[in-house]
């Protein structure tokens, strides 16, 4: 869910960043809320100093750029995530987008869809 390994997360929990418990066979439980106030500690403000009220920001790798005459259409991977762009071929220029270029997409919507993976799930632990 953070997008790294789960040696990482081991990592983090021995080091004292990341509360956890661990259970009756000693593997290290981390509740759903610590997760959350850890992730949202991560998130860092924009290097540049600017000011948006955009609060989704994939930050990734550009794969793939698909350019005709007027449109392109630029992939970004972004830890587990894909995210497809449309835009002007002039935008996709300007920014220099080509496979491998590191780039965030910034996404500001009012119809955000949320699904919650499989029915069996249990609250507050990861």
């Amino acid at each position: 869910m953070l997008g790294v390994s789960s040696d990482t997360v081991r990592r983090w929990v021995d080091a004292g960043r990341l509360g956890a418990e661990r259970d009756e066979h000693g593997h290290r439980r981390v509740k759903g809320a610590d997760l959350a106030a850890f992730a949202r500690a991560q998130v860092g403000a924009d290097a540049d100093g600017g000011r948006s009220s955009a609060r989704n920001r994939f930050r990734g790798i550009v794969t793939e750029v698909i350019r005709d005459a007027v449109m392109a259409q630029v992939e970004i991977a972004a830890g587990p995530f894909r995210v497809v762009s449309l835009m002007s071929r002039q935008a996709a220029d300007e920014l220099g987008l080509e496979p491998g270029v590191v780039a965030v997409a910034v996404i500001k919507s009012t119809n955000v869809v949320v699904e919650v993976p499989g029915r069996d799930r249990v609250a507050g632990q990861v």
